[in-house]
């Protein structure tokens, strides 16, 4: 039984979500409050981060790099030739590379920013602590998606998937943290068209459907969210 420590606005839970999914494994959904910093969970993982994810009786392995890594040595044999992380070295690096742009680049210049502002900083609010919204923070997060969006339009001109010929981690990391984003009403996809059939591909495959039922209180997702046709 594997368990996912998650929460519905991590960009990193979601494509451990989805990479799961690519793997045929149902985790058992543990929705997690990070600012809460509950003292359970930060036994577990001492930086409070998400996601988390145990296997059976193992012990817990900590951030969406690690987890990809374990199942790609675990599982990404048994899918063959459509193996997540490619077989060949030069291929790894790249779907790496593209892993540490949307794990790491674009969590911090749009995710962090827009989950932050619209919905964790009420959440806190509620838990008694003074946050208030930062409009100059919003209007970045909304100006750095272009940027990620003409990046992915870029990639996929030259490309069949992000990183290559096939779907690959990249893919997965990239759909993810922009359906954050979308969640959100954020996403001006009126601006892409590349990126935008690059994401409807991504969108109607069965791995996606988990995260287009989501739900949080508060957010109510645009019609289009889930949507398979936009």
């Amino acid at each position: 039984m594997i368990r996912l420590f998650h929460h519905p606005l991590s960009a990193p839970s979601r494509f451990v979500r989805l990479a799961l999914a690519e793997c045929e494994l149902t985790p058992e959904l543990l929705e997690e409050r990070p600012w809460e910093r509950r003292e359970e969970f930060l036994l577990m993982n001492p930086a409070g981060t998400l996601p988390v994810m145990i296997e059976d009786e193992g012990p817990a392995i900590v951030g969406a790099w690690a987890i990809s890594e374990y199942l790609d040595e675990t599982r990404g044999f048994a899918l063959d030739e459509h193996r997540l992380l490619p077989a060949s070295a030069e291929r790894r690096a790249e779907v790496r590379r593209l892993l540490d742009w949307f794990l790491v680049k674009f969590n911090e210049e749009v995710t962090v920013y827009l989950a932050e502002e619209r919905v964790i900083k009420r959440e806190l609010s509620r838990l008694g602590q003074d946050s208030s919204p930062d409009s100059a923070l919003l209007r970045a997060g909304r100006a750095n998606i272009r940027t990620h969006l003409r990046y992915i339009d870029h990639l996929i001109v030259e490309r069949s998937w992000l990183a290559g010929d096939r779907m690959s981690y990249a893919d997965l990391a990239a759909a993810g943290a922009l359906s954050v984003a979308d969640f959100l009403g954020e996403v001006p996809w009126q601006e892409t068209e590349e990126a935008k059939d690059w994401y409807a591909k991504l969108k109607s495959r069965p791995s996606f459907r988990p995260l287009l039922a989501d739900q949080m209180r508060g957010v109510t997702p645009p019609a289009h969210y889930a949507d398979l046709d936009f």
